[in-house]
């Protein structure tokens, strides 16, 4: 469904080896690219311990501020894995083995000759009143409760699990992009940007340097939901760079 205002999301991705750097994330930039492409806007990302008080609090922080929270990790069968545990304390409900979950995932490991053992059966622990998020890649439903979606931390599987979930979001006015490649160094043309970005308030500005070893540059993008909006504030920025041009080319003597 699309809706005229905007669709808003924060991340929450739980993990003590994200912290320490055993694990680098591979979900965040994924999940950015797809709500935005689907006209929903990540405002916000924090990343916490396998530490329940920690959960709790981002997660009630997050759920109250935007449309849909998303949190990856702490789902598996580990008894470090107590997402389920934070986000039942965090509504003031039960966890609790889910009956089609269990059923599910006893057919899964009977199929293939394993022992559904009682770490495997923490996988189809929820909050009671969630409902699953199919999970075609390893079986274990994430689940959905409120407005937050609980999903795996493992990339292939977080990544199914949102493909699932995006079908059943409301959507708001995509948002599009331009990109305009500038030779000069951000300290060259900072001034006339921030004048341009003044005279633009409904497109964000972004300027990205580079450097490729013996110059600078800079990337600058341009990024709203009307595209007229954003040609207007275009034809500013290349004009003020020809005007740069002009202004830093050398001087005849």
């Amino acid at each position: 469904m699309s809706e005229s205002r905007t669709v808003t999301a924060a991340a929450l991705a739980i993990g003590d080896e994200l912290l320490s750097g055993r694990t680098r994330d591979r979900n965040i930039g994924h999940l950015a690219e797809l709500l935005t492409a689907a006209g929903i806007d990540l405002e916000e990302v924090r990343i916490v311990p396998d530490d329940q008080e920690r959960i709790v609090e981002a997660l009630n922080a997050l759920r109250a501020r935007y449309d849909y929270v998303f949190t990856s990790g702490g789902i598996g069968p580990t008894h470090d894995d107590i997402t389920a545990d934070a986000v039942a304390a965090a509504f003031g409900v039960a966890c609790s083995h889910d009956a089609d979950a269990l059923a599910l995932l006893d057919a899964h490991y009977a199929e293939r000759g394993m022992e559904f053992t009682e770490a495997r059966r923490r996988m189809a622990r929820m909050p009671v009143g969630s409902r699953h998020i199919d999970n075609p890649v390893s079986k274990a439903p994430g689940f959905v409760i409120g407005n937050v979606h609980v999903m795996a931390g493992v990339p292939s599987v977080f990544q199914a699990m949102l493909d699932n979930v995006l079908p059943t979001l409301n959507t708001g006015v995509k948002m599009h992009s331009e990109k305009v490649s500038c030779p000069y160094g951000e300290g060259d043309i900072g001034d006339p940007l921030s004048a341009i970005a003044e005279a633009h308030p409904t497109v964000n500005i972004g300027s990205y340097p580079r450097f490729s070893g013996d110059r600078f540059s800079t990337e600058i993008v341009i990024r709203g939901r009307d595209q007229a909006a954003i040609a207007a504030a275009r034809r500013d920025v290349e004009a003020m760079l020809s005007s740069t041009g002009s202004r830093l080319a050398p001087k005849a003597v």
